[in-house]
């Protein structure tokens, strides 16, 4: 007589190894600053939480872009006269 074969008991599917290159959003808070463009450009940066790593670096870099035009925009405005210089000009 056989003894039946026994059937080896159903493997469990094993859970996929984590991606290090899929996406995931960061969730870093960011605090409005009070200027409008500045805090739109942060907010620019929650659009890297939704590509691959290799995508990053275009959003950073016009993140990057539009910060360093706010900040030459805040030197070309005219601000209050400089005081009067109370030293005498020298000869």
């Amino acid at each position: 007589m056989h003894d039946p074969v026994p059937q080896e008991a159903a493997a469990e599917p094993e859970a996929p190894a984590a991606d290090p290159a899929a996406h995931a959003p960061l969730n870093v808070p960011r605090e409005p600053t009070g200027d409008a463009g500045v805090d739109a450009q942060l907010a620019r940066l929650a659009d890297a939480d939704h590509l691959a790593t290799d995508g990053h670096v275009e959003v950073y870099e016009d993140v990057h872009r539009g910060l360093r035009d706010a900040l030459t925009a805040l030197d070309a405005r005219p601000g209050p006269p400089a005081p009067p210089s109370s030293y005498g000009s020298r000869s």
